[in-house]
């Protein structure tokens, strides 16, 4: 039998290839053990990563379907069905702009028009100065003052395109 060139070596370990940060890592860890036995616990984790992160990194996968007994694919399934959860690190300010049928008969589609020109991206994008992140939103409830965005998770009614830019501050 021939010898090989190739030594073996130990297993990789997964936080050799993690991304994360150990302060990142940790906020990861302290979400998981406040709610993984819960009933049902794998979105309100999911929501808790993202509420102290800012997104679901990906390399949260793991460690969220490892924590809970799931498969990554399991937890990547979730992460991926809900438009809600991002896997990227948003712009300062996040807009979900409402595209329900109601916010677009009340000039919903022009304001959305008017956003995605001024800030120069589409939904899921982030303005090239990291500011701003255009997200769409399937309704905001708030039906009876469309049309409606969220800026920074404060609901606005009655969003012109005027209104638009003084509440972000866009310049023309």
């Amino acid at each position: 039998m021939s010898t090989s060139t190739f030594e073996r070596k130990a297993p990789i370990k997964l936080a050799e290839l993690s991304s994360l940060s150990a302060e990142q890592r940790a906020t990861i860890d302290a979400v998981l053990a406040r709610l993984k036995d819960l009933p049902g616990a794998l979105l309100p984790v999911l929501h808790g990563i993202q509420d102290a992160l800012g997104h679901v990194p990906k390399d949260a996968v793991p460690l969220v379907a490892k924590a809970m007994n799931l498969s990554r694919a399991e937890v990547h399934g979730v992460v991926s069905f809900y438009h809600w959860y991002r896997t990227e690190k948003p712009g300062e300010h996040v807009i979900h702009l409402c595209r329900a049928e109601a916010c677009q008969a009340v000039g919903g589609r022009a304001l959305e028009s008017h956003v995605k020109a001024r800030l120069g991206i589409d939904f899921h994008d982030t303005t090239a100065d990291g500011r701003y992140t255009l997200e769409p939103a399937y309704c905001l409830g708030n039906c009876a003052v469309g049309p409606s965005l969220l800026i920074d998770m404060q609901l606005k009614g009655r969003v012109t395109p005027e209104r638009f830019d003084r509440l972000t501050g866009v310049l023309a």
